[in-house]
């Protein structure tokens, strides 16, 4: 069975006058005979999650080419910032270009794709949607996991109920259990699978028992956000779409609080025209653990270009 391992990249802080320099870590997975394949695939998490939710993918792809899954900056094995005003898009994209320049150095890379959940698909928007960035190739196939440029304000709200609240687990079997009932947007899991989803979203306490994985400080400025905030946001965020010149596959859970069916058929007729497939009985956000799921992203992301 393939495993990952675990490696880490130097990334700069936010601010040029008060550097906050950082260790992002990220899971390389590579099932093939060339530890360096030239064709790479980022996938990103979603906003208090991590880099192994997506082993079950990462394991399918490995075995046709290397796949690289961060913990972005705050959560998982990657460093805490000094500053929580880092925790913005804007930094985790820069440490991802960061990522990708060493992914290169290491062994070139000749095409590259990106899978982003819900705040990785807004990381991948930002990637893919500025040609100007150096990247060392352009982003060729991209996959939007229930996400696009408007963000519904009631989603953001149900988020900040929970988001950097200090909790505390007695057992990995409790925190899967409750994780089950915070994300039960995901849609029908085993047991199994839950107490998967859930292994790296913890972290063991000195004292014993379980805390989240991640700073509760990225909270911080998530909850700064306001209405009007998030409204101007949008126009900036359509912007980026609608410059992205990859195949793009939108993955919309039916029941879906974040990305709006609306918003979902409107990323369908501008921008890069995404494809759109909805998945019924799932909210915010697939998982790809379910076979069909990973069957779905394998089969738009290995696909060879005509």
């Amino acid at each position: 069975m393939i495993e990952p391992t675990l490696n880490y990249v130097r990334c700069a802080g936010a601010s040029s006058t008060a550097p906050d320099h950082h260790r992002m870590a990220y899971w390389q997975w590579n099932g093939t005979d060339d530890p360096g394949h030239s064709h790479v695939i980022v996938c990103v998490h979603g906003l208090s999650r991590q880099g192994r939710d997506f082993d079950v993918l990462a394991r399918a792809l490995g075995a046709h080419a290397r796949v690289v899954c961060p913990d972005v900056v705050g959560r998982g094995q990657s460093d805490w910032l000094r500053d929580p005003a880092g925790y913005q898009i804007p930094l985790y994209a820069a440490d991802i270009l960061a990522l990708l320049a060493q992914l290169h150095a290491e062994a070139p890379i000749h095409m590259l794709d990106w899978v982003g959940t819900s705040m990785g698909g807004l990381i991948g928007m930002v990637v893919a949607g500025q040609p100007g960035l150096p990247l060392p190739a352009p982003v060729r196939r991209l996959l939007l996991n229930d996400v696009g440029p408007v963000i519904q304000w009631e989603a953001l709200a149900r988020i900040g109920q929970y988001l950097g609240q200090p909790v505390r687990f007695a057992s990995l079997q409790q925190a899967a259990d409750a994780l089950a009932l915070i994300s039960a947007g995901f849609g029908p899991h085993t047991p199994a699978q839950w107490l998967e989803l859930t292994r790296h979203m913890v972290r063991p306490l000195p004292e014993g028992g379980f805390a989240l994985h991640y700073d509760p400080a990225i909270a911080v400025p998530f909850r700064a956000v306001t209405r009007e905030a998030s409204a101007e946001g949008e126009a900036q965020l359509w912007r980026l779409y609608d410059a992205i010149t990859a195949k793009t596959l939108l993955v919309r859970g039916r029941q879906s609080d974040l990305l709006s069916e609306a918003t979902a058929r409107a990323m369908g007729q501008r921008g890069p025209r995404a494809r759109l497939v909805e998945l019924p009985g799932i909210g915010h956000a697939p998982t790809f653990v379910a076979d069909d799921q990973v069957a779905l992203a394998a089969s738009f992301l290995l696909q060879e270009d005509a």
